[in-house]
């Protein structure tokens, strides 16, 4: 029964000790990047895509399918604070070629809302497309869409 009691308790100790370790290892490095997105309490809640935006930067012709001379807009929405934080959308096509790249770095103190977009001149060709947003270098949401003449 000793020996029973024993194990139990060495087992307990054992599990405190890691789960310690573990919380602990979390609060030596604040302010890194999570796999969804979020960073020192800022995070992306939604990335819409559409064809154009209204003055707060929200999408007001939402659609996943576009004309090849069609402005593609994204609309991408954070919420929390953070005094720098850095999103980046990449577009791609099918294939995987990057089509655009770009970065904004934000200092939101509430929710807030940021803007990327792209076109051409001579018009995308047609095929799946998609829209790929991170936050600090975390993959935060990722948007798919099609251009079909």
């Amino acid at each position: 029964m000793h020996t029973r009691l024993f194990g139990t308790s060495i087992l307990a100790l054992t599990l405190a000790g890691v789960l310690s370790g573990a919380c602990n290892k979390g609060s030596q490095n604040p302010g890194t990047t999570g796999t969804t997105g979020t960073d020192a309490g800022v995070r992306v809640s939604q990335v819409d895509v559409g064809r154009s935006l209204t003055a707060d930067k929200m999408i007001s012709d939402r659609t996943d399918s576009f004309k090849p001379n069609d402005m593609i807009y994204a609309s991408v929405a954070t919420e929390g604070t953070s005094s720098a934080a850095t999103l980046k959308a990449r577009w791609t096509f099918q294939d995987g070629q990057v089509v655009n790249e770009s970065t904004q770095t934000i200092a939101p103190t509430a929710g807030a809302r940021t803007e990327f977009h792209i076109s051409k001149a001579d018009g995308w060709p047609a095929g799946k497309y998609k829209v790929e947003v991170s936050l600090n270098g975390a993959p935060a949401e990722t948007k798919e869409f099609t251009v079909a003449p």
